[in-house]
């Protein structure tokens, strides 16, 4: 056998690419690579930004886009650091202090804030109470903002003088929005906002003195990770860092969801991808066995012949990647600019990482499912020059198909990160289509019988499918793979919409009310049923710690910088309630029935937290309550749904546990626009009551959650385009059959309506099937990624009872027009090159 050197092997598979690009027996292949990676590269660029656009306005709820939060100051080392990476720094100290004036006192807190402050977002302010708000600004040394709850309470006017400690301040403006404000919901009072450099003069701040320092960042990505890894092992125990995701869990739940669907969208289009390049893969190989074996003939080796077939996909799969990652990039600017009026003015940047997953995705998608057929190139027959029977079987094939999959469901972890979402959508899909794909084949066999009653149209549509069963059914589950993407898509994206929008609703709480007294309980109760439709429960309130685990220090059992440490390190917002509170669904263990055993008072507690602190059903915990220590035994463990507004809580007592001690009642409510009068006689009706309202905090969350429906929308217009192209390319790839097939009927007599009516019957039965397939595998894989990935309750969805319909109809006319070149081509031509 001839050795070509290297060189000569290129130039040869250099100068065979370029003939055949004329000849355009490439083209499918080029097209379907170019567009999977395209819709890849779009869809990775468009989330990556997106998911830091969204992230940038998610910022905005902590003023910053990294808070150093600690019950000290920041040490002058972990200042400096921040400051050396080139990140912009404010400082706020937060404490509770009475103000008094001529006309009272009111607890409040007090937020002192330097001139930078905030680092993201703006302040809000209003020239007198509930009159039009304008943004920027902030309070000068000498002054203050406060709330309109403070100037109701006393009685105060802008101008008036307050006392904060030892310092004089002119309050100058009334206080409406801050973008850090949504914190913590029920450690909030009246706000005042003054100058940090009139802090010292106030000599509030003195040792022991319960005080909350935080150092705002802003800057770049990688200089606040450079900060955060620099930082996070020097925290002392009572400092943690957080970022948006920490700071507000309604922004964290819907950041995670969006990213999730994202991620799957892109995991979709490699599914696509690869089907894409297999199919056409197959077809550049079956038609290449002839040129293989008059190459072995010449005297070139087997593994000579590999390596040229290897180059030349090599040189087409680097240029239609190259390409399809440029349009890629561009395709996205054309989504933003789409959406330019949703979106921030200024989006950051993707980098270049998209485009390269895109690039790799395509090349190893290429390689591992162009393996087989090129395998078999390398084993064509010399003889197969004179007998064309003659078809080469390449070793192991089952263990390369295994080695593709394998490099795919690396590939999906990779865009991922997330190895439950690849489970569920890789393993689902191949569980899905060996049992799907048998049940076709079996199908099938069932059709046969009714071929010989049937018309001639549907004998040759059917006929067609039975000569080759195993190819049929293979067709079948690439369409159905095809309709089972685009359908999941489009399922995951009405529940997830759904569910994000019941999450608001229009009515959505957007007023707290705190420290309710025992006292004005009742009336509050009657007031607030006047003003809103639908008030919360009231619930009472009583700060605990969390002391120890069945006899064990509680700070001895949990991991540093976890949920549970957290919560041991402050006072828990405990609670008691007969009913359990709606949104509240228990997992383990039954509500109130009786003391359990061992006399203790029963005990619910917040499953994610429970997971944090080890804790199990039976356990002891004991509290520290204003000074005197409760034991309860862990009798349920609830999923708390955090986004609806309402009042939630870790820990609820049972009743009757803790009614002895002091304590203050929290609701929530909805006040329809337009009530600022009747918000104002609330709150001089009901002086102790701190009113918080939160509807800035709703707009700019709904604003966010409108930002990912139409991500996901435009994201399903991008798998949509996918599926459609490898749908083409599957067709494709059996177009040499039907060509000679359909020259063979005409030369027999068939006319082209006869021939015409054969196509749509097996093109539509193909689609039906692949619809029943799409219909039992998106049911099969929704269930496992509802389960494992989006912690969402699964139902069946009847609408996909359609897909044999939208199957038979899409499938049906793609064949159609996809293999039109089979009715037009000359049977004379097409027999004499056979």
């Amino acid at each position: 056998m001839k050795r070509l050197p290297l060189t000569r092997l290129f130039a040869l598979a250099w100068r065979q690419s370029l003939r055949d690009a004329r000849a355009g027996e490439l083209r499918v292949l080029f097209f379907a690579l170019l567009v999977a990676v395209a819709a890849s590269t779009a869809i990775g660029y468009f989330g990556a930004r997106l998911n830091g656009a969204m992230l940038m306005r998610a910022t905005e709820f902590l003023g910053a886009d990294l808070v150093l939060r600690g019950s000290s100051q920041a040490s002058p080392d972990q200042v400096e650091t921040g400051t050396a990476l080139g990140l912009d720094h404010a400082r706020v100290v937060e404490f509770s202090s009475v103000i008094a004036t001529d006309a009272g006192i009111q607890l409040s807190s007090v937020k002192a804030v330097d001139s930078a402050y905030p680092l993201r977002g703006e302040l809000k302010s209003a020239a007198e109470p509930y009159a039009e708000e304008r943004s920027g600004g902030g309070p000068k040394p000498g002054e203050a903002w406060a709330q309109s709850q403070l100037f109701a309470a006393l009685e105060l006017k802008v101008g008036d003088t307050i006392e904060v400690g030892e310092k004089s301040l002119r309050l100058t403006r009334v206080l409406t929005y801050e973008p850090d404000s949504s914190a913590d919901f029920y450690s909030l009072t009246p706000r005042v906002l003054m100058h940090i450099d009139d802090l010292a003069a106030t000599g509030i701040i003195q040792p022991g003195s319960r005080v909350s320092y935080r150092e705002l960042w802003r800057g770049d990505s990688q200089a606040l990770a450079r900060y955060r890894d620099t930082l996070t092992p020097r925290l002392q125990p009572n400092q943690r860092l957080e970022d948006a995701r920490d700071g507000n869990r309604q922004i964290g739940n819907a950041l995670g969801r969006a990213e999730r669907y994202l991620n799957l969208a892109s995991l979709a289009a490699v599914l696509l991808a690869g089907v894409a390049v297999a199919l056409s893969a197959a077809r550049f190989a079956s038609r290449r066995f002839d040129a293989s074996a008059l190459l072995r003939c010449l005297g070139l080796s087997r593994h000579a012949a590999l390596g040229l077939y290897a180059m030349q996909l090599a040189m087409l799969g680097l240029l239609a990647c190259s390409i399809g990652a440029l349009l890629g990039w561009l395709a996205q600017y054309g989504l933003f600019h789409l959406l330019r009026g949703m979106l921030p003015a200024t989006l950051p940047g993707g980098g270049v990482w998209p485009a390269l997953a895109g690039i790799a995705t395509g090349m190893v998608a290429l390689a591992g499912f162009a393996l087989p057929p090129l395998a078999a190139l390398g084993r064509v027959p010399p003889l197969r020059v004179l007998r064309r029977d003659m078809l080469p079987v390449a070793p192991s094939t089952w263990f390369i198909y295994g080695a593709a999959l394998l490099a795919l469901g690396l590939i999906m972890w990779r865009l991922s990160l997330d190895l439950m979402l690849t489970f569920a959508l890789l393993g689902g899909g191949i569980a899905a289509a060996l049992l799907l794909g048998g049940l076709l084949l079996l199908a099938m066999r069932g059709l046969r019988r009714l071929l010989a009653k049937a018309s001639l149209p549907w004998r040759l549509g059917l006929g067609q499918l039975l000569r080759y069963p195993l190819a049929a059914a293979g067709q079948a589950l690439a369409f159905g793979l095809i309709l089972l993407a685009m359908s999941l898509i489009a399922l995951l994206r009405g529940e997830l919409l759904d569910t994000w929008q019941n999450q608001l609703p229009a009515n959505a709480p957007n007023h707290f009310a705190l420290n309710v007294l025992p006292a004005d309980k009742d009336a509050f109760a009657a007031r607030l049923a006047e003003l809103s439709p639908h008030p919360a429960p009231l619930f009472p309130i009583i700060p605990g710690r969390l002391l120890t685990i069945n006899g064990e220090p509680v700070r001895e059992l949990v991991s540093k910088d976890t949920q549970g440490d957290r919560a041991v390190r402050r006072d828990l917002s405990l609670t008691w309630a007969q009913d359990l509170p709606s949104d509240n669904t228990l997992t383990a263990g039954t509500w109130w029935g009786g003391l359990p055993t061992g006399g203790l008072p029963g005990l619910s507690v917040e499953t994610q937290l429970a997971e944090s602190l080890g804790l199990k059903l039976g356990d002891r915990l004991r509290f520290n309550i204003g000074g005197l220590e409760r034991e309860a035994q862990v009798t349920s463990l609830r999923d708390v749904h955090w986004d609806n507004f309402q009042p939630n809580f870790y820990m609820i007592f049972q009743p009757g546990t803790l009614q002895d001690l002091p304590a203050t009642y929290l609701t929530s409510f909805y006040l329809p626009p337009g009530n600022d009068k009747a918000l104002v006689g609330l709150a001089r009706q009901f002086p102790a009551v701190t009113l918080l309202q939160v509807e800035a905090l709703l707009a700019q969350l709904r604003s966010i959650l409108a930002q990912v429906t139409a991500a996901v929308e435009f994201v399903l217009l991008f798998v949509l385009a996918a599926g459609l192209a490898v749908l083409f390319a599957g067709l494709q790839s059996t177009l040499d059959e039907r060509i000679r097939q359909g020259a063979l009927l005409r030369a027999l007599g068939a006319g082209r309506p006869l021939l015409l009516k054969a196509r749509r019957a097996e093109f539509g039965l193909l689609g039906g099937c692949a619809g029943v397939l799409a219909a039992l595998g998106c049911e099969l894989v929704s269930a496992l990624l509802y389960r494992l990935v989006f912690d969402l309750p699964w139902h069946p969805h009847p609408w996909l009872l359609l897909l044999p319909v939208i199957g038979a109809l899409l499938v049906g006319s793609a064949g159609v027009i996809g293999t039109r070149r089979a009715l037009n081509a000359s049977p004379l031509t097409v027999l004499r090159e056979g």
